[in-house]
């Protein structure tokens, strides 16, 4: 009950028994974060040990520690200024979806590129770096942006990257170990879609790693290989104990700026979704009785991204999803703090190390695969039914770089590439390489340029999609799109092809006497983006 004292004495309640039911709910999310970027580091980019136990992950827990403490400090000024105990802090951490996208996206191909992880990890840190300055100077320019630009484009995009770069490779490997990985999908898909409560309200996605970790070792016990354990490599989990505390790395961020072109083409779409995704969340919060400050969230989440990328942590930092959950079940100041405290000690001490080395990696796909799920749902489900064909056209170009990713894999374990084997010899077999060269490049602009192009022609506001084919016309021609590098007419066919689509729906817009229809009201549930 909120208190009746004045704003000028009232002191909040730093701990209340709610904080204990959200610290775990909240707790246990971010260990599950934490263990599956661990998953990534280890087996998907194969980076060292010792750079991922005693560089990266101590800079992740304290970037998680800084944030997790500034949200609890920011609702402690609130809860003051209006003399109230009711207050929750705002939820944040690891932005899931886009802890995928730079392993996916940009680390794992410039590893792959180079034949070197550390160049990958690199890459990551310039990622984080350029798009915490977009984060910071976007707290003041997103409300424009989210004004002008569809939220099927925006969304959309992500779909795209969910399915190709999020879902598939989880969902290959729930299926080449089905053992734990369909037993495991089913226990979270029962809970998360089909409302099951499992033993004393345990969230389920611990439950799905206990049952996969309990087959594994079990498996073993009986001679069996499920999910790949052995008490070698448990054993030597524990050489990673120890205490470790984050350095700076900026000649490593400096390093990465060699592959400034492709980090472009990616970290300034995901800003601005970041600026509306920060901008939704500040307003659930809202909605939800705490009214914080948009712009001083959204500069926070660039600020503290850019402390972790500093120290060797290539994740961006974000606002939560689910603030009014967290309240609802007691949630105040505390269990935001103590979620800090809870993963600056299990990342400073080597303590992810042990728990990695006793859960198998299959047993972490299908949280992945759901998650790459829940975003893909959530382009159709929070825009208008009539942009679903723009959401469609925004996951084709995500398709196309996916495909092109797996020719030049396979292409280069057998010793050799594209060129090499003949772009006609790969067209006769069916494989179109530079179609999916052209449309698979710059993809996030792509799919951004085409959903809101075709978005806007759905509602016949046929100048303002004229627009988003000359912004595309004007990306191409300097390679942020269609092209694996920024220049001067990299493809020009493509960016003389959007000029004239854009003067074709100018003339539509000054000459059809075409109508725009009404907007369409979003009827859909909510998502849960992180």
């Amino acid at each position: 009950m909120a208190s009746t004292a004045t704003p000028s004495s009232f002191k909040p309640a730093l701990w209340v028994p709610g904080d204990w039911n959200a610290f775990f709910g909240f707790g246990t999310n971010i260990l599950v974060n934490m263990l599956t970027l661990t998953a990534l580091l280890r087996y998907v980019l194969k980076l060292p040990d010792d750079l991922i136990f005693g560089r990266i992950l101590p800079a992740t827990g304290l970037m998680l520690f800084l944030s997790t403490m500034y949200y609890a400090w920011l609702g402690y000024g609130l809860a003051k200024k209006e003399g109230r105990n009711t207050v929750c802090a705002l939820p944040s951490g690891i932005s899931v979806p886009h802890m995928f996208v730079v392993v996916f996206v940009i680390m794992l191909p410039i590893a792959s590129l180079t034949g070197d992880p550390i160049k990958g990890w690199e890459a990551g840190l310039t990622w984080v770096f350029v798009q915490s300055f977009v984060l910071m100077a976007g707290g003041y320019i997103a409300p424009y942006i989210k004004m002008i630009t569809p939220r099927a484009a925006l969304l959309g995009a992500l779909a795209g990257v969910s399915i190709a770069f999020i879902s598939m490779r989880p969902a290959l490997e729930m299926y080449t170990d089905p053992v734990i990985g369909i037993v495991c999908f089913a226990i979270l898909l029962a809970s998360w879609f089909g409302g099951v409560r499992y033993f004393k309200g345990l969230p389920a996605g611990l439950i799905a790693i206990a049952v996969g970790s309990l087959i594994a070792w079990g498996g073993l016990a009986f001679g069996f290989n499920f999910g790949g354990m052995s008490v070698a490599k448990l054993g030597d989990s524990f050489a990673s104990f120890g205490f470790s505390v984050p350095l700076p790395v900026f000649g490593h961020i400096f390093s990465g700026f060699q592959f400034i072109a492709v980090i472009l083409v990616t970290a300034i779409p995901f800003g601005i979704y970041d600026l509306v995704e920060a901008m939704d969340n500040v307003e659930s919060a809202e909605a939800g009785g705490d009214k914080f400050p948009t712009t001083r969230v959204i500069t926070a989440d660039g600020v503290i991204s850019l402390i972790g990328c500093c120290l060797g942590n290539p994740f961006i930092n974000a606002v939560y999803i689910g603030h009014p959950g967290w309240k609802a079940i007691g949630g105040r100041l505390g269990y935001s703090a103590a979620t800090g405290v809870m993963v600056l000690v299990l990342s400073w001490f080597g303590i992810l190390a042990l728990m990695s080395a006793m859960i198998p990696l299959v047993a972490i796909s299908p949280i992945l695969l759901y998650i790459g799920m829940l975003i893909g749902a959530q382009a159709f489900q929070e825009t208008p039914r009539s942009h679903a064909p723009a959401v469609i056209i925004s996951l084709i170009p995500q398709v196309a770089g996916w495909g092109k990713l797996m020719v030049d894999n396979a292409l280069g374990a057998a010793g050799t590439n594209a060129a090499t084997v003949g772009l006609d010899k790969l067209a006769g077999t069916g494989v179109l390489y530079h179609g999916l060269e052209i449309l698979g490049s710059g993809a996030i602009l792509t799919s951004l340029i085409l959903a809101g192009l075709t978005a806007c022609m759905i509602d016949r506001t046929f100048a303002k999609a004229a627009m988003f084919s000359l912004a595309g016309a004007v990306m191409t021609f300097f390679g942020f799109m269609h092209s694996e590098a920024i220049g001067i007419a990299k493809t020009p066919a493509v960016a003389i092809a959007y000029l004239g689509v854009a003067a074709i729906l100018y003339g539509c817009a000054k000459y059809s006497g075409v109508k725009a229809r009404e907007p369409e009201p979003v009827h859909g549930d909510e998502a849960v983006a992180h």
